[in-house]
């Protein structure tokens, strides 16, 4: 019975269309409208690749505040664009390869496996995902659809990665991390930019992107983005049909109405075609969304942000079952201090879903429509203590949902500063994964009177206390390390509980597992010489579960994840004479035990070359040196096999 719903979430295949690459000739016959600020080699761009730099980075993920990085007592990993860049990533999935505290796979064309500090599946449902404060979330089964989350590449500024839960600031599902994708302000997106990319598994890749300034202190950007991606292969190594493609476009103001007011308006419309069954017809997946922030710095230790933004995603499954998705939520934060020692910060929080199906004759949610509300207030103080060089973090969250009511999320975390630039931290929280529709409203149905399976009314929110020590240090201006260990127990994971006998149906959803993982996050960076950066971490994770004695669990147990014990990555970013680029990624995933894969080495290469001030061209090759091989294995649809892949790119900044 392992996820045996997935087949029908899975939709079928559609002849997709080709998104055309864009003429680059403009490029070569005036370059030089372009700044030199805009120069990728100008001395500022060299400049922004030195680890001193990297280490003053602001993070906002851990407090919702602006902090340094090297100051931040959390495990955290910062993607940056220029790591982007040199990755050769072509989609956001790829693109959070490159963390090493996060388990990603490719499961076909069009489907990811992601989570943090395991229990990773292509439904993984305890890791919360942010794209510039907008969760994309669904409640369908509490996960993510990884093949409608896309950007243009060349505009994220930064990908926040978190491994360890964040329920105090961000709430219910922040379970074991968060992703937050921050993209860049409009005005660091002014001009043209246009790029094209074909490869043996890109048939097409363009986007087109315009930046201008209405006024001084107001710009805006407008952009367009589309790709096909090639199929994978099945078992026999015959071509799965699954191929991919996706349009998206959106527009987007920064106004700076004054010194200490900054407004941003944000609108993205997409539709894809994943057909990851491949099947005669691809879903459609379909969807727009609209939000507006205010930040509002009052000094440099009080400020507020306000956000508020529509969601709206369709998805048709071209099986008659289909769901709409339309989400409202308005979230206000609030940091001021409180004295010479305190740093208090407070918010709300307010959710409205609206989610709709339409169901099967046997296959089915109960109701087809269904409200969902979420109502939060959250509480923290920062305390400085033994002047200044400890302190001590106390939050709560208070979050009410349409499941399960009163969710209640502490975090207690002390930082010490420690003299030569290091820091110690140790932390205690608590986190929640509530119900989703899977869990309490599905109804797969043999009659129309006899269900095989049945939703479960009592299902209750799977809880999560974890545990956890970290130290980095910043050795040098070229050298950092650091490392966190974590140990975390779970209550009321989800199990499959049979019926009755003797046909032993319907089979219901019910929380009869429980157990243990702990583990071990290392990282690290090395400026090697202004010209060459290095980066990288391992991870090891270990897991125990086990039934509950009155579970009587048709998976055993281990319906929930698969995941490696041991990975790595190391990344090297070299400038070579006549302005070339020479990026590497090389990654180890340890063996996967339930279904078994064996271990296996991925490798990314990329060689760029930047012909002028505008005009940039690169061949990228991904997964080479290892033949067709599967990354996960799914319940469904059929395993499939990923290919090493060459691409080839044209890129215009103009």
């Amino acid at each position: 019975m392992k996820n045996f719903y997935l087949y029908y979430f899975t939709g079928r295949g559609f002849p997709c269309y080709i998104f055309i690459s864009f003429s680059l000739l403009a490029a070569l016959a005036n370059p030089g409208k372009l700044t030199a600020q805009q120069d990728r080699f100008s001395s500022s761009e060299l400049k922004k690749l030195t680890l001193e730099e990297l280490m003053n980075i602001e993070v906002t993920s851990v407090s919702k505040t602006p902090e340094k990085l090297t100051a931040v007592a959390s495990a955290i990993q910062v993607i940056t664009q220029e790591e982007i860049h040199q990755s050769g990533a072509k989609t956001l999935p790829e693109a959070l390869k490159l963390a090493p505290n996060l388990q990603v796979a490719q499961v076909n064309a069009s489907q990811w496996a992601i989570s943090a500090r395991g229990f990773n599946n292509v439904l993984a449902n305890k890791l919360l995902v942010l794209i510039d404060g907008r969760s994309v979330y669904t409640p369908l089964y509490a996960g993510v659809f990884w093949d409608v989350q896309n950007l243009i590449l060349e505009d994220v500024e930064r990908i926040e990665v978190i491994s360890g839960p964040g329920g105090t600031l961000w709430g219910a599902n922040a379970v074991n991390g968060v992703i937050n994708i921050i993209t860049k302000d409009s005005k660091d997106t002014q001009g043209l930019f246009v790029e094209g990319a074909i490869g043996t598994s890109l048939p097409g890749q363009g986007s087109v992107r315009y930046g201008g300034e209405i006024s001084k202190d107001l710009s805006y950007k407008i952009y367009g983005t589309g790709f096909k991606m090639a199929s994978t292969l099945d078992s026999a190594g015959s071509e799965a049909g699954d191929d991919w493609s996706m349009l998206q476009g959106g527009v987007q103001f920064d106004w700076k109405a004054s010194d200490n007011d900054q407004l941003t308006l944000q609108q993205n419309t997409y539709r894809g075609r994943p057909n990851p069954e491949g099947q005669a017809e691809a879903l459609v997946a379909r969807g727009d969304n609209i939000a507006v922030r205010w930040d509002h710095e009052r000094s440099n230790e009080s400020r507020f942000t306000l956000h508020a933004y529509y969601d709206h995603t369709f998805r048709d499954f071209k099986n008659g079952f289909d769901e709409d998705l339309k989400t409202y939520n308005v979230d206000w934060h609030n940091r001021h201090p409180l004295g010479n020692r305190h740093s208090l910060s407070f918010g709300i929080n307010f959710r409205y879903m609206d989610h709709k199906v339409t169901n099967l004759e046997l296959f089915k949610f109960l109701p087809a429509q269904k409200d969902l509300w979420l109502y939060s207030l959250i509480l923290q103080d920062e305390i400085a203590l033994l002047r200044d060089r400890l302190q001590l973090t106390l939050g709560i969250k208070f979050e009410h949902n349409s499941y399960t009511g009163l969710e209640y999320l502490p975090n207690g975390r002390i930082t010490w500063t420690l003299p030569n630039s290091q820091i110690l931290w140790a932390a205690v929280s608590r986190a929640v994964r509530t119900p989703a529709r899977i869990d309490r409203d599905f109804y797969l149905d043999l009659t129309p009177e006899l269900s095989l399976i049945a939703g479960n009314r009592h299902f209750k929110a799977m809880s999560m206390l974890t545990y956890e020590l970290g130290w980095r240090r910043q050795f040098t201006e070229r050298a950092t390390f650091s490392i966190a260990a974590f140990y975390n127990t779970y209550d009321h994971i989800r199990s499959s509980e049979p019926g009755p006998p003797p046909f032993n149906i319907p089979v219901t959803f019910a929380n009869g597992v429980q157990g243990e993982t702990y583990g071990t996050e290392l990282s690290a960076a090395l400026q090697v010489n202004p010209n060459w950066s290095l980066r990288g971490g391992y991870t090891f994770l270990k897991k125990k579960l086990r039934v509950k004695p009155w579970s009587q669990d048709l998976n055993g147990g281990t319906a929930e994840s698969n995941d490696p014990t041991n990975q790595f990555l190391v990344q090297s970013a070299i400038r070579l004479p006549g302005r070339l680029e020479f990026g590497t990624v090389l990654r180890y995933i340890d063996d996967l035990p339930e279904p078994y894969l064996p271990s296996h080495f991925g490798i990314d290469v990329r060689l760029g070359w930047q012909l002028n001030e505008a005009l940039e061209l690169s061949v990228v090759g991904q997964n080479i040196g290892d033949g067709p091989h599967p990354e996960f294995i799914p319940s469904s649809p059929a395993p499939r096999q990923i290919e090493p892949a060459v691409y080839g790119k044209i890129t215009l900044r103009y």
